[in-house]
């Protein structure tokens, strides 16, 4: 098929074709990013001069939704980096009464957000408050983490948190169900040294309780690791109604990845490796399993021999 082709007059026609239909892209992209547009935002609610001697229950969800007016341009870009802070709500009224309305701080609730966008509806309008006796206890500080090591490295040691225990403020029928409360989760990646840190504890939604101290000091011991074999002596369960009872092996091996510092400190007295009869008399088994009940903190067991060792029993 013979290929059109166009003389100068039309290249010149359809030049400026689609040059007036960029340039009116163009202005009409500049119209409406410069327009201006509301919309809602689903966030959460962080509670400031919460009254000292009042404990108090919320009665509806900890996220509300907010309306925003921003022009266009600011919206495209939030479509780009959202915003996910919370908002917070002033609790100081709540000294004289139940319930906060947002219509009523809403010069506060603007003051949060940048100049160019403007906060002009907060739904539920209203949010209200179930008060209670306030009390204290005092909860252990858990430490998660999720951290990589070196090869032939790992942790060695109790991970040291100060405070260990921290202070909770609140109803009695909440501070009652929290038994311990965790910091945000450490992490890292190829480690071999020592992880010290410091970290926020995290209260996990609980906007109506109070903790002090909000952070803890972390200390997780990380060292080398070795391999350590060791010979342990079995030990029979359910084994009183027979007249005896012998395994073939009497012992076995285990291999263990310990500490190289701590290497001379973990010997057989600190393992146990038992086989159970009961499986012979259930199950009919020829050969019973060796289970290890005992393993120090810290190691890891890597293997054992023999898995099953052979019995011979006397009735």
């Amino acid at each position: 098929m013979k290929q059109r082709r166009f003389n100068k007059n039309q290249r010149r026609k359809i030049s400026i074709f689609v040059r007036c239909i960029i340039i009116s892209f163009i202005a009409w992209t500049l119209i409406a990013i410069s327009n201006k547009y509301t919309v809602t935002l689903k966030t959460g609610i962080e509670y400031i001069n919460i009254p000292e001697k009042r404990a108090f229950h919320p009665l509806q969800s900890d996220t509300v939704n907010v309306r925003v007016k921003m022009s266009g341009w600011d919206l495209l870009f939030s479509k780009f980096n959202p915003d996910s802070s919370n908002i917070q709500v002033d609790l100081s009224n709540l000294k004289s009464r139940n319930f906060i309305v947002f219509s009523n701080q809403l010069g506060f609730i603007n003051r949060q957000f940048p100049a160019n966008k403007q906060v002009t509806h907060v739904a539920p309008d209203t949010l209200y408050f179930d008060f209670s006796k306030q009390t204290q206890r005092k909860v252990p500080v858990k430490v998660p983490y999720n951290i990589t090591f070196r090869k032939q490295y790992g942790i060695t040691g109790e991970t040291r948190v100060n405070p260990a225990y921290v202070t909770i403020t609140g109803p009695l029928e909440d501070v009652a169900n929290i038994e311990f409360l965790e910091t945000d989760t450490i992490r890292g990646i190829q480690i071999q040294t020592d992880v010290r840190t410091v970290a926020n504890i995290n209260r996990n939604q609980r906007t109506n309780i109070s903790i002090y101290p909000t952070i803890a000091e972390i200390v997780i011991p990380v060292g080398e690791l070795t391999e350590k074999v060791i010979e342990i002596p079995l030990k029979i369960e359910n084994a009183r109604k027979f007249t005896s009872v012998r395994t073939v092996p009497s012992k076995v091996t285990i291999t263990t990845l310990v500490s190289l510092k701590d290497y001379n400190k973990w010997s057989a007295r600190d393992f146990e490796a038992v086989v159970d009869l009961e499986s012979w008399v259930e199950n009919g088994v020829t050969s019973l399993p060796v289970i290890l009940t005992q393993v120090p903190d810290f190691s890891k067991i890597i293997k054992i021999e023999p898995q099953n060792v052979d019995f011979f029993v006397r009735k």
